[in-house]
């Protein structure tokens, strides 16, 4: 009996997919292998992200609001490298995020915008330890999906229900599922390099992620 999870990015069920991070550049350190292999085969892909990225930097000269601009041009450059159009911020404050349900709300909408197969987001897991806003938007991701943007009857105004088969789920301590993206390496040091307010050493980050970054790991999560 075929199994009920994807098998991964080459699983020809797939046909849309929703990232929802919280900063500019978390998709291309966690999944953009992963993203590059399913536009390849023209799986239509969107971004959400939570923040601009708006405490990010070290410059003593560069306000939040420039710098979210910065970041988001970024984000935006980074995603065409990956193939992807539909790019949408909501803009909350960086390291401020906190579970809401005005933000479960925002995440509901664009999952039903979008109607996608596949979620990818971060992990949840309680206790393990990362930047708070990712913690914050994988559980909120989560509970958005499901059951929340499948119950018609949970925010009724923001669109038709939608249920998500699965999401993966990244950057926690139990993957189940790992994407082999040596073959999409160039591409996704070529995205991660578009954030250039984040690179102090592009040969560096190059480098190193030539000898660490061919592997993207992910805890499969079945929604329905």
């Amino acid at each position: 009996m075929p199994s009920r999870l994807f098998s991964g990015p080459d699983d020809r069920r797939l046909k849309r997919a929703l990232c929802i991070v919280a900063h500019p550049d978390d998709i291309e350190f966690y999944c953009a292998g992963t993203v590059l292999q399913l536009t390849a085969r023209g799986v239509a892909v969107a971004f959400l992200l939570a923040t601009s990225g708006d405490k990010g930097t070290s410059d003593p000269d560069l306000t939040s609001a420039e710098l979210s601009r910065i970041r988001e041009a970024e984000q935006v450059a980074a995603a065409r490298r990956l193939g992807v159009d539909a790019v949408s911020f909501l803009r909350h404050p960086d390291a401020e995020l906190v579970e809401s349900l005005e933000l479960r709300g925002e995440f509901v909408a664009a999952i039903r915008a979008v109607k996608p197969d596949l979620l990818l987001t971060f992990d949840p897991t309680p206790g393990y330890r990362y930047h708070p806003d990712h913690r914050v938007v994988g559980r909120v991701a989560i509970d958005a999906a499901w059951p929340a943007a499948r119950d018609r009857l949970s925010f009724p105004t923001l669109g038709p229900p939608h249920e998500v088969a699965e999401a993966w789920c990244f950057a926690g301590p139990s993957p189940d599922l790992v994407v082999d993206v040596r073959g999409q390496l160039e591409g996704k040091i070529a995205a991660r390099l578009e954030h250039r307010s984040q690179t102090p050493s592009p040969v560096r980050l190059r480098h190193r992620w030539r000898s660490i970054a061919g592997e993207e790991r992910f805890h499969r999560v079945d929604l329905r």
